[in-house]
């Protein structure tokens, strides 16, 4: 997706987004941004400190905690391109060792022992469906366009 935004942009700009879509917030990109956030803050916990205990949080709940499907469609990827950025500089350098590191994760059911790779992979399997739904949009917007 860190790929996908600009070339979205590109290929239909700001004022080929339709009135419908930039008032409906983009949930595509508040549920993209909302998941960048939590478990790109898992990692960094895992990195920060050995083998930390995280919180697990429903998703959906820490959504409507806070302002992402309220922001301006620009405002929500400017935040998810800058939160893309830090968390590939932080994992593109890391030893492999480092993917290893763990936490146990609490507060869902049996406590979970997730490290670095598993939460890096959940962000990407996250992602796909998405990425599917953004192709989708902007075939649509570019069908639009006069």
């Amino acid at each position: 997706l860190h790929f996908v935004f600009p070339q979205l942009l590109s290929s239909v700009g700001a004022a080929g987004l339709p009135r419908y879509w930039t008032p409906a917030r983009d949930w595509v990109l508040a549920a993209t941004v909302e998941q960048e956030a939590m478990w790109g803050s898992a990692i960094a916990a895992m990195l920060a400190s050995q083998h930390p205990t995280i919180r697990a949080i429903n998703p959906r709940a820490w959504i409507k905690r806070t302002d992402y499907p309220a922001q301006e469609f620009f405002s929500s990827l400017r935040a998810f391109t800058a939160q893309r950025a830090d968390l590939l500089a932080v994992l593109e350098p890391l030893p492999a060792t480092e993917w290893q590191r763990g936490a146990t994760v609490t507060g869902a059911g049996k406590p979970l022992e997730l490290t670095v790779h598993s939460y890096a992979n959940r962000l990407a399997l996250h992602e796909r469906p998405h990425l599917k739904q953004i192709e989708r949009i902007a075939q649509l917007l570019r069908d639009q366009r006069p």
